[in-house]
């Protein structure tokens, strides 16, 4: 019976790793204690709970961009929270911290090696973020999701999936996704997301040139996401819904996509093997676009800047992509010859090694 300490979130990013994690550990190892340390504001306090574990709330402190008094006071208050997740660690008597990255994890490792508790993390993008490249000076047991990450001791292990989409036959869901999105049996599908908020520029893109798509032979499930600012066209054929609460089943109809780039979404298409144009997200440190290089090297996607993906790209380029049947099909196993479904199981091995070599 081992107490685990798993930190991270703030984002999707974060927090669907850290739980795909936890749910095999908890599945491996019934008797065994899954803790997770969090923040009140991210994604993490609503999620974390509802997967039935304890969320531990830690201060969010963002690392100061600029001297002001919020700097000023950092310093004080980042040493208080490494000492309240020591105390956590004694009380708890936590075996193992687990960081995946965020605000919750940077203290969570100096916590760590101040108690010589075996450490191990999982970067999840492409171009590891401030709290990762921190955490992988402390620990030899670092899993990342994209070859090439730099980090050091950095061993690919790929991205720790829901375990909904790790184990999804996509062709004994299809018809029930078919039935849930009213599609039909004989046409292709395309699916186009821009996370969950959305993409502005993949979704006025996609509704300026559906009728082009679905000219071509195919149709449409588009999720525009809970900040959209595009009308359902009411073409038949194109279904338009703001979020889906059931991505299997999305899945499981695609046959072909359009997308950001963001490291889950990039694994999941990669393994499920369904082929993707990639349109990153232009703001930030330009991670998405390291994200989805390693599949469109591969041949299983296409990257277009997002100041690209206009109407005119769709017709002149993405049409003719969807309609060459031999293409989509070569660039499906493409994607699926990098893809990787068992992200999950990996890293907790990984953790797992933690345990064994440095305790």
């Amino acid at each position: 019976m081992t107490t685990y300490l798993l930190a991270g979130g703030g984002t999707a990013g974060h927090v669907n790793p850290l739980l795909a994690v936890a749910d095999t550990i908890r599945e491996r190892e019934p008797e065994s204690t899954v803790l997770v340390l969090g923040t009140a504001e991210g994604l993490e306090a609503r999620l974390v709970p509802a997967r039935g574990y304890e969320l531990l709330v830690i201060p969010r402190l963002p690392f100061p961009r600029r001297p002001n008094r919020d700097a000023v006071r950092f310093a004080g208050r980042f040493r208080g929270t490494i000492a309240q997740i020591a105390r956590i660690i004694q009380e708890r008597s936590v075996e193992v911290v687990v960081g995946f990255g965020g605000y919750a994890s940077a203290p969570a490792y100096l916590a760590a090696r101040r108690l010589r508790t075996p450490l191990a993390l999982h970067e999840a993008n492409a171009k590891p973020g401030l709290a990762n490249r921190l955490g992988s000076r402390y620990t030899q047991h670092v899993g990342v999701a994209f070859h090439g990450t730099p980090l050091r001791h950095a061993s690919f292990v790929g991205m720790p999936l829901r375990p909904e989409i790790a184990r999804l036959d996509r062709a004994a869901h299809r018809a029930e996704g078919l039935d849930l999105f009213g599609l039909a049996a004989d046409r292709p599908t395309l699916l186009v997301t821009g996370g969950s908020l959305g993409s502005r520029r993949i979704n006025a893109t996609v509704v300026g040139s559906a009728r082009a798509v679905l000219d071509a032979g195919y149709q449409i499930v588009h999720i525009t996401g809970r900040k959209s600012e595009v009308s359902d066209p009411g073409l038949e054929g194109y279904r338009m819904v703001e979020y889906c609460d059931r991505m299997d089943l999305a899945l499981s109809v695609a046959d072909a996509a359009v997308s950001r780039a963001g490291s889950a979404t990039v694994s999941e298409l990669s393994a499920l093997g369904i082929p993707a144009v990639f349109v990153p997200y232009p703001v930030g440190n330009g991670e998405q676009r390291f994200n989805a290089r390693e599949v469109v090297e591969a041949g299983g996607g296409i990257l277009v800047d997002d100041t690209a993906f206009l109407p005119e790209w769709v017709r002149s380029t993405l049409v003719p992509l969807l309609a060459d049947r031999e293409r989509i099909d070569a660039m499906a196993a493409a994607a699926a010859s990098v893809g990787v479904l068992d992200g999950a199981e990996r890293m907790t091995d990984l953790v797992h090694d933690a345990l064994r070599r440095d305790t």
